[in-house]
Parts: C-alpha cells; sequence; structure tokens
C-alpha cells in the first residue's frame, strides 16, 4: 500500500477520486501523460485496494474505497504517542 501512495501522480489521482467516481477517460484527462501509464497507476492502486473499478458498459468507473483508507488511518493513528 505504502508504494502505492509513494508516487505523487497516484496521490494526485487519490485526490481527484475523493470528489467523486470517474471514469479512466475523466482522469487521464486530468494528467498529461499517456494513457497506458494512467492505465499502470490505476491498477497500482486496484492492487493496494485503495481503488475499486466497477464496469458500466463499455467504460471503468473508479472510485476511493474508503473502507481501506479508514483501516490505514486507524493502523496509522495507534503509534501517535498520547499527549498526558
Amino acid at each position: 500500500m505504502f508504494k502505492a501512495l509513494n508516487d505523487p501522480t497516484r496521490r494526485a489521482m487519490l485526490e481527484a477520486l475523493k470528489k467523486k467516481d470517474l471514469t479512466a477517460g475523466e482522469i487521464a484527462d486530468l494528467f498529461d501523460i499517456s494513457k497506458p501509464s494512467i492505465s499502470y497507476h490505476l491498477d497500482i492502486l486496484k492492487q493496494a485496494g485503495i481503488v475499486e473499478a466497477e464496469k458500466q458498459g463499455q467504460f471503468i468507473l473508479y472510485s476511493l474505497n474508503t473502507t481501506v483508507v479508514d483501516e490505514l488511518l486507524n493502523w496509522l493513528l495507534q503509534f501517535k504517542k498520547k499527549v498526558k
């Protein structure tokens, strides 16, 4: 999961998906990189479980998997020192 979050392009994709679900084409329109590169980044996010993909007709709709994000945040918060 950390590898998926390590790249600024993937983080920007997550920012866009935070606002609303998007098709691959809509995501590609936000970046000045090739469509194969967009697919590569989306695949890494899917493999990490951060993004879900649902086929709708000829399009694939991508959405943020908030369950995984919540689990990651809860895990990270356990390392926060408590202030006395």
